[in-house]
């Protein structure tokens, strides 16, 4: 139950376009898996915002127990991608959520970075 003072959060939801690839899409090649929490949730985030400020591009623009949201700005034409951290200890998993503010397609972008993050994440 969330208190008062921290509410409930949760991802954002998927759009209809297929600029966006999530642990919770409900269209299955969309969906990637979720993070594992090995020890505590607040370690796991951590990493997770380790590995996510040294990615070029990337500015955390939100940082709570729990949640993490970040802005990945692309090099050449400036385009934000929306990507968010959602850490479910009852699960014992972190998902996540990544997708182009603007347009339909992606070119992969976002599928790519969330594996990045992933693989950089399991090694850990």
């Amino acid at each position: 139950m969330a208190s008062a003072a921290q509410p409930q959060r949760e991802l954002a939801p998927s759009p209809g376009t297929p600029n966006c690839v999530s642990t919770r899409h409900a269209v299955a090649h969309r969906r990637l898996p979720p993070l594992p929490i090995a020890r505590s949730a607040r370690e796991a985030m951590d990493r997770v915002e380790r590995i996510v400020r040294t990615s070029r591009g990337a500015r955390v623009v939100v940082r709570e127990p729990g949640y993490l949201r970040v802005e990945f700005r692309s090099l050449v034409f400036r385009f934000v991608d929306d990507v968010e951290f959602l850490a479910d200890e009852e699960a014992g998993v972190i998902h996540f959520r990544s997708a182009s503010r603007v347009g339909r397609g992606d070119f992969g972008v976002n599928r790519r970075r969330m594996r990045r993050i992933a693989s950089a994440y399991g090694r850990g």
